[in-house]
């Protein structure tokens, strides 16, 4: 067998196979060549086109372009007439190249490149790239046309008073979002890439007299230990600007899709992360205190925006420990309900199957279910789940004896202050069934015990060297201004609150 493989090989010899040179290579002067390793890198792709030319002297030129990436109308009537009906001048193709950049192409995005890095990075951003026979450069010509959704206020970060804008899957269109609340020059934009498959495009937002060089070149090391191939939303990269070794529930990072809330972080020292292809912009630093204001507090009375950010720690503190505190105190302490209430909670308990540390347990996890179930499917079918989950967890499980009403009592005004807070309540949610397991094996002193781990983890928290929970601990008479209270417009504007001038902040504070 093998001595007639090698005798097919003598009468159809193989010709040499065709090597495509790295992508850091530079661009070779004949056009063919050119064309030729772009045909093997994109193998065929249905949306690479190449628009073939001949200028007026002869020479050869092509537009490479990815279909749907570009706008056609724009590419043909602004680009490819005005290259074929003038007169080029230059004897050498990098000659006829500037030419055509400085006397006969009107386009604002211009950029001249040379490598197949570049070339690719370009084509399939939705630039058109121009190349030339005879040219070891090219021209990547900004043409972009593809398709989105348009500028509309986010669904979950809903406002009374305020803009009703927000951020938009293009990176470009979340700049000028940002630009126009912003017209200084200190406002700086630093573009990078991330993912080494999807190269995806990202910025860094902040401004130059606020922010600390300290903390803006540990967030630039850490994106450069992202080793991802694909960035697709921006909740890749958060596990690589957290804290290395930190396992809080807690995140430091904050998310936003309102420009006018990245304004006024940007302000007081922090920087934002725009990533392409998603409308969730990332914070840095973020902290604890953060989750319990909105922009409304800003826009209304002082007194006003107080009283509710006192209802968001409350509703807080409700949704966290309530249904702990109910299992611990109806198992090991019911003296402590009073008299009339605890005849209610004995009697539910017993005219019930299970215990009420499972009970309370199920009907959370049921819960959990329901709203998943109504957050994922389409918006007519969710409101027909919660209608049937009402119908049946409310009323007849209660009615079969299945569940206790003082245990549904709680579970709903659990979920409902859960929403009060939306920012937190994944690890909301991962505490309050911790609480009810502590609590019912461990009884009050089990929620206490518990309650002092989670603070010292809040504590011991550092978000890009600033402490977690300040100007709480350590306090800060100066930040408490804007944390439980909220001061009027006429102190805050005294003088600003940057984030790295915080006690605990000296890491990074320059």
């Amino acid at each position: 067998m093998n001595f007639m493989n090698k005798l097919k090989h003598v009468f159809t010899p193989e010709g040499p196979k065709y090597i495509p040179p790295q992508k850091t290579h530079k661009l070779y002067e004949p056009l063919e060549r050119n064309l030729e390793y772009l045909q093997h890198s994109f193998d065929g792709s249905a949306d690479f086109t190449v628009r073939n030319m001949t200028l007026k002297d002869g020479t050869r030129a092509a537009i490479l372009t990815i279909e749907g990436m570009t706008n056609k109308e724009t590419l043909a009537v602004s680009i490819a007439n005005p290259i074929i009906l003038s007169d080029i001048e230059g004897e050498t193709g990098e000659e006829k190249i500037k030419y055509i950049e400085y006397s006969v192409l009107s386009a604002s995005e211009i950029t001249q490149i040379d490598t197949f890095e570049q070339l690719l990075t370009f084509i399939m951003s939705g630039f058109a790239v121009l190349l030339i026979d005879g040219a070891e450069i090219g021209l990547s010509i900004g043409v972009q046309g593809f398709s989105f959704r348009s500028v509309s206020e986010p669904e979950s970060e809903v406002v009374q008073r305020g803009s009703r804008e927000g951020f938009v899957e293009p990176l470009r269109i979340n700049m000028t979002l940002i630009r126009r609340r912003m017209k200084t020059p200190e406002l700086k934009f630093e573009t990078l890439s991330v993912g080494k498959v999807s190269k995806t495009d990202m910025c860094l937002v902040y401004l130059n007299k606020s922010v600390s060089k300290g903390i803006l070149n540990e967030l630039k090391d850490r994106l450069k230990h992202a080793d991802l191939d694909n960035v697709l939303a921006s909740g890749y990269l958060v596990p690589y600007l957290e804290n290395q070794g930190d396992f809080s529930l807690f995140s430091g990072i904050g998310i936003t899709e309102r420009p006018d809330t990245v304004c006024g972080k940007i302000n007081e020292g922090r920087i934002a992360i725009l990533i392409d292809g998603t409308p969730s912009v990332l914070i840095v630093p973020h902290l604890f205190v953060e989750n319990f204001q909105t922009l409304d507090d800003y826009s209304n009375r002082p007194y006003f925006a107080t009283f509710t950010r006192w209802l968001k720690y409350l509703a807080f503190f409700v949704a966290t420990f309530t249904p702990g505190f109910y299992v611990a105190v109806a198992t090991f302490n019911p003296e402590l309900f009073p008299e009339q209430l605890l005849s209610k909670v004995a009697t539910s308990i017993a005219d019930t199957p299970l215990s009420l540390m499972a009970e309370v347990l199920v009907i959370h996890f049921i819960y959990e279910i329901m709203r998943e179930a109504g957050l994922r499917l389409p918006r007519p079918l969710g409101h027909a789940v919660s209608i049937v989950g009402a119908l049946v967890i409310g009323e007849t499980a209660v009615n079969a004896g299945l569940i206790g009403a003082p245990t549904l009592m709680v579970v709903a005004l659990t979920a409902i202050s859960s929403y009060v807070i939306p920012d937190l309540y994944p690890p909301v949610a991962v505490l309050r069934i911790l609480f009810i397991i502590v609590g019912g094996f461990g009884g009050v002193w089990g929620i206490i015990l518990l309650f002092c781990v989670v603070l010292i983890n809040l504590c011991g928290k550092l978000s890009f060297g600033v402490p977690y929970v300040s100007p709480v601990a350590p306090f800060s008479i100066f930040g408490m201004r804007d944390v439980f209270i909220r001061a009027g417009w006429k102190t805050l504007s005294q003088k600003r609150n940057f984030v790295q001038e915080l006690k605990g902040s000296e890491q990074f504070k320059e």
